[in-house]
């Protein structure tokens, strides 16, 4: 038996489940698959920017995020050697957004909240442990074969969302190359109930620490807080996971060798990649399968959900409203390929670059630049506008 719907949305994560749950909401048919039994406890993503939580107030689930995350107006960046501290308040934009702060919420906590609601919506359905075997497409659709707990199920959609993350199957099915490099350095990932506001005087919810020896960045989420920090390509799995190198981390951190319990330790590549094509035909990428970046900055995630957005609303007029496909289809390869390529990439490298700057005098040159920010209104508020991710959505709507 073939299972039909209007839309197939593959990956379950934030970009997946906010494409599947808006697609229902317009009175779109759309299934939504995902390999695992559940929706991923991925810990990298926490950070919800100003247009993410207005996309979610018009789904009807902020004050259930909000409810579940911190509200972070205030960011910092630090300089680790020196002490010295930049901070930027998100309320000088208010005008700009009605949500001006940061919201720090794991992004598993929106995925099972939108999973739910799909699951409860007429026009939605959430399948888990299904994984994709193949996929084939012609003028009028696209047929996906599925492996499921007891049998091989085939699913026909008008069209397909595939937001199945970094390893895309659907990617790869298609042949489409992931264009861009892998930083020779991993991540670690430490998280801890430890209260390390106490050792660190005046810490916001969001810090990004500068050191050209070894940077790191606190992100504050309800229970926990998260630490990110560069691994050294000398440094082998066991050492980087070992008590010794958790323990040399939270020294550098609080300036003594207090025991401190930590409840997740995750080491991931870093890469800024994206996709030579955003779709072929009927099956279009987004998320993750389209485009990687590095985290800092918390770009990812909320480039994702825009991408959800954007092909959402496309998808709409062409299946509600009659509009030609093509045209549009490719204009959303245009409008979010060229943010991803123009903005998310060239941005997140340069918060890279931030945090890993030579000192000269004691302050790095973007440390100079930020504390020139605290004197000059307008660039301070264009800064704030993009590192909100406000100005990438506005360039993407000029985009023809």
């Amino acid at each position: 038996m073939i299972v039909r719907t209007r839309v197939l949305v593959v990956g379950a994560g934030p970009v997946g489940v906010t494409a599947a749950y808006r697609l229902a909401q317009m009175g779109i048919d759309a299934i939504l698959l995902e390999a695992n039994a559940d929706c991923p406890e991925d810990m990298r993503a926490s950070t919800f920017h100003p247009p993410s939580l207005e996309m979610m107030a018009e789904l009807g689930v902020l004050d259930e995020l909000e409810a579940a995350g911190l509200r972070a107006p205030v960011y910092q960046y630090r300089n680790r050697r020196t002490g010295n501290r930049v901070e930027l308040d998100l309320a000088e934009i208010g005008d700009a957004t009605p949500y001006p702060y940061r919201l720090q919420c794991e992004q598993f906590k929106l995925s099972r909240l939108l999973s739910t609601r799909l699951d409860a919506h007429p026009h939605g359905r959430s399948l888990f442990q299904r994984r994709i075997l193949g996929i084939a497409q012609d003028t009028a659709g696209v047929t996906v074969s599925v492996e499921s707990p007891l049998a091989i199920e085939q699913y026909r959609a008008d069209y397909v969302i595939a937001a199945d993350g970094a390893n895309s199957t659907i990617r790869k099915w298609l042949d489409i190359e992931f264009e861009g490099f892998t930083y020779p350095e991993r991540f670690l990932t430490l998280s801890t109930d430890y209260p390390i506001e106490t050792h660190i005087e005046g810490l916001a919810h969001v810090n990004y620490v500068a050191d050209s020896a070894e940077w790191c960045v606190l992100l504050r989420v309800p229970s926990l807080w998260r630490i990110l920090v560069p691994a050294r390509e000398d440094e082998d799995d066991e050492t980087l996971l070992s008590d010794a190198k958790k323990n040399r981390v939270f020294a550098g951190l609080l300036g003594d060798d207090r025991p401190i319990t930590t409840y997740h330790r995750t080491l991931y590549r870093v890469h800024q990649r994206v996709a030579h094509d955003f779709r072929k035909g009927r099956v279009i990428l987004a998320g993750d399968a389209a485009h990687l970046n590095n985290p800092l900055g918390g770009f990812g995630m909320n480039s994702g959900i825009h991408d959800a957005w954007n092909i959402t609303a496309k998808l709409r007029e062409i299946l509600l409203e009659g509009a030609e496909a093509e045209p549009l289809l490719d204009l959303y390869e245009r409008q979010r390929r060229t943010i991803t390529r123009q903005f998310v990439q060239s941005q997140t490298i340069k918060n890279k670059e931030m945090l890993e700057a030579e000192q000269r005098d004691g302050k790095s040159e973007q440390e100079r630049k930020l504390e020139r920010l605290a004197t000059d209104a307008d660039a301070r508020r264009d800064y704030m506008l993009r590192q909100a991710m406000i100005t990438s959505l506005r360039e993407e709507a000029a985009i023809a």
